[in-house]
C-alpha cells in the first residue's frame, strides 16, 4: 500500500512538472524560430512552426506532448534537425551517469569512513584535521578544484589525461572533482551522528558486556549513524547522475548537462522541456528509492507509516 501511494504521488508530481514546464515554454514571448525571422522568408518560418505544431491551439499541443512524454518521445530538436530529444537524452546521459556513479561511490565510501574515523577520535588532532578538511571541501567549489586537478595530476605529473572522453582514465579526475563536495557533507553528517550514537546507552551496554569495539562500531553504531545520511543521498544521487555543466565543460565531457545548457542558449524548447522532465523524473525516482532503503534500514519508519 505504501509503495502504491508513493508511486501515485510520483506520477502526479511528474505530471505537474510536465504541465508547468510546457506552459512556461509556451507563455514566454517568441518561439525557437523568432531569431530566424530576419534570415529566412516568412513562408519558411511558417513551415517550421507547422512542423513543430506551434501553429496549433495550445490545448492540442499539450495533449500531443503529454502523449509523447508517456511514450518517452519528447519530439525533435529544433537546432539538431532530424535528431530526437530522446536520442539526445540517452546519448548525453551515458557519460553523465558514469561520472555520477563513480562520484557517488567515492562520496559514500570516503565520506562514511572519514566521518566514522573522526568520531572515534573525537576531540583529538585527527578529528580536528578531518573537520577542517571537510569545511574546506564544502567551501571550495568544484570548478576551482577541477582546474587544480588538471594542473597537478595531468600537466605537472602526467598521471592522467587532461580532458576528453573515451577511457576509464578520462573519468578519474572529473569523478573526484565532482565528489569532493559531497564527501565533505557526508563526512560532517556521519561524524555528528556517530558521536551521538557512540554516547547512547545501548552502545555503553554493549561495551560493558565485553563485545569487541570493532563489532560494536560496524554492526550497531555505524548502521544507526548512516540512517540520517540516506535523506541526503537521494537528491545527491540525482544531481551526480545528471552531471554538472561546469565539470563537463572543463573536462570536455559530452554529458547531459552540456546539452541542457546549450539548448537554453539556442532556445531549443523541445530539448529544454525533455531534459527538464528527465531531470525531474530521475530526482523523484532517486528519492523514492532512498525512501524504500530508509524503511528497510530503519524499522522505526515502517512502524510509523
Amino acid at each position: 500500500m505504501y509503495v502504491i501511494k508513493k508511486l501515485s504521488v510520483m506520477v502526479f508530481t511528474l505530471w505537474v512538472i510536465t504541465t508547468v514546464t510546457f506552459l512556461i515554454m509556451h507563455i514566454i514571448p517568441g518561439d525557437p524560430f523568432s531569431s530566424d525571422a530576419k534570415i529566412f522568408p516568412e513562408e519558411v518560418i511558417q513551415n517550421m512552426r507547422a512542423k513543430y505544431h506551434l501553429d496549433e491551439p495550445l490545448w492540442n499541443q499539450y495533449v500531443a506532448y503529454l502523449d509523447g512524454v508517456v511514450h518517452f518521445d519528447f519530439g525533435e530538436s529544433v537546432q539538431s534537425t532530424g535528431q530526437g530529444v530522446s536520442e539526445i537524452i540517452t546519448t548525453g546521459f551515458g557519460p553523465s551517469a558514469i561520472i555520477g556513479l563513480q562520484a557517488l561511490i567515492i562520496s559514500l565510501l570516503v565520506g562514511i569512513a572519514a566521518g566514522t574515523f573522526a568520531a572515534l577520535y573525537h576531540g583529538k588532532v585527527i578529528d580536528y584535521g578531518v573537520s577542517l578538511l571537510a569545511i574546506l571541501g564544502i567551501s571550495i567549489p568544484s570548478f576551482i578544484l577541477a582546474p587544480l586537478f588538471i594542473q597537478v595530476f595531468a600537466i605537472q605529473f602526467e598521471l592522467l589525461p587532461v580532458a576528453s572522453w573515451g577511457t576509464f582514465e578520462h573519468t578519474v579526475l572529473p569523478s573526484f572533482a565532482l565528489a569532493l563536495g559531497p564527501i565533505a557533507v557526508i563526512t560532517r553528517f556521519v561524524r555528528s551522528n556517530m558521536i551521538e550514537v557512540l554516547q547512547s546507552d545501548y552502545i555503553k551496554l554493549a561495551r560493558a558486556k565485553g563485545i569487541p569495539i570493532k563489532k560494536i562500531i560496524i554492526r550497531h553504531a555505524l548502521r544507526n549513524a548512516i540512517v540520517p545520511v540516506l535523506t541526503f543521498v537521494g537528491p545527491l544521487m540525482a544531481g551526480l547522475l545528471t552531471g554538472t555543466f561546469v565539470i563537463e565543460k572543463i573536462f570536455s565531457i559530452p554529458g547531459l548537462g552540456k546539452y541542457f545548457v546549450d539548448s537554453i542558449f539556442n532556445r531549443d524548447y523541445p530539448v529544454i522541456m525533455g531534459t527538464t522532465i528527465f531531470y525531474s523524473a530521475l530526482l523523484i525516482a532517486c528519492i523514492f528509492i532512498t525512501d524504500i532503503i530508509h524503511r528497510i534500514v530503519d524499522p522505526r519508519i515502517r512502524s510509523i507509516t
